[in-house]
């Protein structure tokens, strides 16, 4: 089995459609290894997006990923990273099929309600940045 990580941003946080959210993953054989709330450090959401660092959108996106709650939580199930990058759709809603999360719930490229890792390697990085290993169910 796969296990992803995946963040509900602040803009979807929010609109409370957190549970809406977490619905697609479930309803899409997704089960949630572990989840947890939490609003974000300046330092914390600057280290989680570091390889963004030299990026000119950089201090925008630490800026919004600290604008509020989060809902950071391990997906698991077989193809986990290609299954939660398809339910998210394209990173720019206005691109993204319809009904998928973005083309949903986002507003744009920018506030784009969700966050999901992009290959095995980086999903194991970004599951240890945010859980321990006693923290997976």
């Amino acid at each position: 089995m796969e296990q992803t990580l995946s963040i509900i941003k602040p803009d979807a946080a929010a609109k409370n459609v957190i549970g809406k959210i977490i619905d697609r993953f479930e309803s899409n054989n997704l089960k949630i290894a572990a989840i947890k709330k939490l609003k974000l450090s300046e330092e914390d959401a600057g280290k989680f997006y570091a390889v963004h660092k030299e990026r000119p959108f950089f201090k925008d996106l630490v800026k919004f990923m600290t604008s509020g709650a989060v809902v950071v939580m391990v997906l698991e199930g077989e193809n986990a990273v290609a299954k939660n990058r398809e339910l998210m759709g394209a990173t720019n809603p206005k691109e993204a099929k319809k009904g998928t999360i973005r083309a949903d719930f986002a507003e744009s490229i920018d506030a784009n309600a969700v966050h999901g890792s992009d290959s095995l390697e980086n999903a194991a990085i970004e599951i240890a940045f945010f859980f321990s290993k006693r923290e997976l169910a």
